[in-house]
């Protein structure tokens, strides 16, 4: 019988945006937002359970003044050809929402180890609101996934995909595969943001967020042929729904933002995200610290297709 992970929720307490990578030296690498929103955090740990207990290295902290020096949010750790990558979005405290994209790089062989080193600015086709970045490799090309606001778009932030000169780097054409449509993706904000790239059955799919921050956040899903143009906005179907969203039979709320890994043995995939356990927020959620990152296993359909279920109750 595979070896299979007993997960209990919450699994890091106030850690928002999480992002979960586990890698062939077989620890589970975890970045995400601090409450602070003032630095970028790394730990590891053997299981999923144990990151809440793991040693907790501070990777970077924000500026003092210009950019990056305020609202440093959802760092994703990556692993690419050989060096550690951290992708963030930071603003500056003079003008604390007016977020850009950057990267910084580690050559250690352990990211808790070693200096990160800043390679600056991801620079698209416009200096607007961008945040939430991904990438992916396929087919021998590694692509680019983010947020970002359309100065001609009414609304905060469409998805979009370019290919990569480098891990810093992006080459045009940069193309948009959803922009906020549906009801549930223009609760209080017109949101798509925090893209997670799976692989499987044929297709790659594409998680994203949608909504404001509150118990509206909820989960949509993009789907491609893997032998399809991903440059081409017409190879990406959006789901019509979202396939993951607030249960309140469960008390988890605004589920979202979340990152995909597997099981120790590698038999199990399973989705990692935040939620709050309580519906009501006073003042703005974005300031709330209250969400707790989260995992759970996750099956997948007769279609091929993702099926998330429903988020699970917290442990007693």
């Amino acid at each position: 019988m595979p070896k299979i992970e007993t997960l209990n929720n919450p699994i890091v307490e106030q850690r928002a945006d999480p992002w979960v990578y586990k890698h062939t030296d077989g620890y589970y690498y975890f970045t995400a937002s601090v409450p602070e929103y003032d630095r970028i955090e790394v730990r590891r740990a053997a299981i999923i359970q144990g990151l809440a207990e793991a040693e907790t290295v501070v990777a970077w902290r924000k500026h003092e003044e210009g950019p990056m020096s305020a609202n440093i949010w959802a760092p994703e750790i990556h692993y690419i050809d050989g060096k550690w990558y951290i992708y963030y979005a930071a603003a500056r405290a003079d003008e604390i929402f007016a977020h850009r994209m950057y990267v910084i790089e580690n050559d250690s062989q352990n990211p808790l180890e070693g200096t990160w080193v800043e390679k600056g600015q991801v620079k698209t086709d416009w200096e607007s609101f961008s945040l939430d970045a991904t990438t992916f490799e396929h087919k021998g090309k590694r692509y680019y996934v983010w947020a970002q606001r359309d100065p001609e778009i009414i609304g905060n932030s469409n998805l979009y995909i370019a290919k990569m000169v480098n891990p810093w780097t992006i080459e045009g054409p940069q193309v948009m595969i959803t922009r906020p449509e549906y009801e549930w993706e223009t609760i209080g904000f017109l949101v798509n943001e925090g893209a997670a790239v799976v692989k499987r059955n044929g297709k790659i799919f594409i998680s994203y967020s949608a909504s404001a921050t509150d118990y509206n956040y909820c989960m949509g899903l993009l789907s491609a042929d893997e032998n399809s143009d991903l440059l081409d906005p017409a190879s990406w179907e959006k789901s019509e729904a979202p396939v993951f969203q607030t249960n309140e039979e469960n008390s988890q709320y605004g589920p979202g933002h979340n990152s995909f890994t597997v099981s120790e043995d590698g038999s199990q995939d399973i989705l990692i995200y935040h939620a709050r356990n309580y519906r009501d927020i006073e003042g703005d959620p974005l300031w709330d610290p209250n969400r707790h990152t989260r995992a759970q296993v996750f099956t997948w359909n007769e279609d091929g297709t993702p099926n998330f279920g429903v988020p699970v109750a917290d442990a007693k």
